[in-house]
């Protein structure tokens, strides 16, 4: 018999991550414990109030049955009221909020409700790669904008061909952005929402690193509009939740009402108890202040050391991420490799496998790795020493 991928995951690569997770068992088989900063997933124990509350679920909706595809209302309502409170918006967790597993999930299938085959979808790079796999498996076109150090990470909205705005029916954004780690001024987001409106494209904004900042707080994009506009938000980075798998999208009702339909086909709802969990998460600040501190530090000190070792000073304004400029004469994957030698046992993805080749041939990750600041703090001094008698 034989067996044949379909083309759509025949037009696909490897996942870049998944190639990190190879890197790391390689070192591993040698009998050399790395230092991995490679997949974005924090190491820190999801914070007690979070974990307690999911227990107490787990007894309290014994018999529950299937959850919600939506969410629960009481989730809704919390997520309502932390959008209220962290951004003064004011969204119905009716008509304008569902729960989604994650943000992988709703980044993934939200192509499925709006796109047909043909159809463009405009995807900033380097990014989060279910952008563009989402777009691909609902048969979608992608054009990739690159995002530059020239535009401050910045995509270049007027430099959009007026045939692609023509055939676009989804502008994807992510500020604070993976992995450059930029924030976006609200002037951006106003101009985003008015491309939309011109052009007819709906504006999904991936806003799951919004809590993790170390100046002024980002800015949603719903602070400027909702019409033609959604939000994403994810507890996976906010409050170390990446195993619980729980998130909402939130926005314009027409859109919000559309991927509910997408959903219920497709998956079904996070489990009540883990909703429950995410609640208390939302309601408690604490852990999350505490975690911006940690990042902060281990930023800090990995940027010493990376300065020290005569690479360009990589401080981000946001995000668990650095993205770092490799060394003149080297690509990124040449720095990632020199970085895994034995004696020094650095893991970190290629700026280049998280980046795709726009319509010119640019790869704008192409000269950079990504750091994720999830190692322990011990280890991310350890990482530093050794970083700082690199030779380049």
């Amino acid at each position: 018999m034989k067996i044949q991928a379909s083309r759509r995951v025949q037009s696909i690569g490897a996942y870049a991550f998944a190639e990190v997770d190879e890197q790391v068992a390689k070192l591993k088989k040698k009998g050399i414990t790395p230092i991995d900063f490679g997949v974005g997933d924090p190491t820190c124990p999801t914070p007690t109030v979070v974990r307690s509350a999911t227990k107490k679920g787990v007894e309290t909706r014994k018999s529950a049955g299937y959850p919600s595809y939506i969410g629960s209302e009481d989730y809704r309502k919390a997520c309502a009221g932390w959008m209220k409170k962290r951004f003064g918006v004011k969204v119905n967790p009716d008509t304008e909020i569902c729960a989604t597993l994650g943000s992988k999930e709703a980044v993934f299938n939200f192509a499925e409700g709006f796109v047909n085959p043909g159809d463009v979808v405009i995807i900033p790079t380097p990014g989060y790669p279910p952008y563009s796999r989402g777009t691909l498996f609902a048969e979608g076109k992608t054009y990739y904008i690159p995002l530059l150090p020239e535009n401050n990470f910045l995509p270049d909205l007027d430099a959009i061909p007026k045939g692609i705005c023509r055939k676009a029916r989804i502008l994807w954004i992510n500020y604070p952005n993976s992995p450059t780690g930029v924030n976006a001024p609200l002037s951006f987001f106003k101009k985003a929402v008015a491309f939309g409106r011109k052009h007819d494209i709906i504006i999904a904004s991936d806003e799951a690193y919004t809590e993790i900042y170390y100046g002024k707080p980002p800015h949603s994009i719903l602070e400027m509009a909702k019409q033609g506009v959604v939000a994403i938000h994810s507890m996976s980075k906010r409050s170390a939740m990446t195993c619980y798998r729980v998130g909402w999208i939130a926005g314009d009702s027409r859109i919000v009402d559309t991927f509910k339909k997408v959903k219920t086909n497709i998956d079904s709802g996070t489990p009540t108890f883990i909703q429950d969990g995410a609640i208390a998460g939302l309601k408690d600040e604490k852990h999350v202040r505490q975690s911006r501190k940690e990042y902060r530090q281990k930023r800090d000190i990995l940027v010493d050391g990376l300065t020290a070792a005569g690479l360009p000073d990589c401080t981000p304004e946001a995000t668990i991420y650095l993205w770092q400029r490799v060394p003149d004469g080297m690509t990124s994957v040449d720095f990632a490799t020199k970085l895994l030698d034995p004696d020094i046992a650095i893991v970190t993805t290629p700026g280049a496998w998280i980046s795709d080749k726009t319509n010119k041939g640019l790869n704008p990750g192409e000269g950079y790795v990504r750091f994720a600041l999830v190692p322990s703090i011990k280890e991310t001094r350890a990482a530093a020493k050794k970083l700082k008698n690199l030779k380049l």
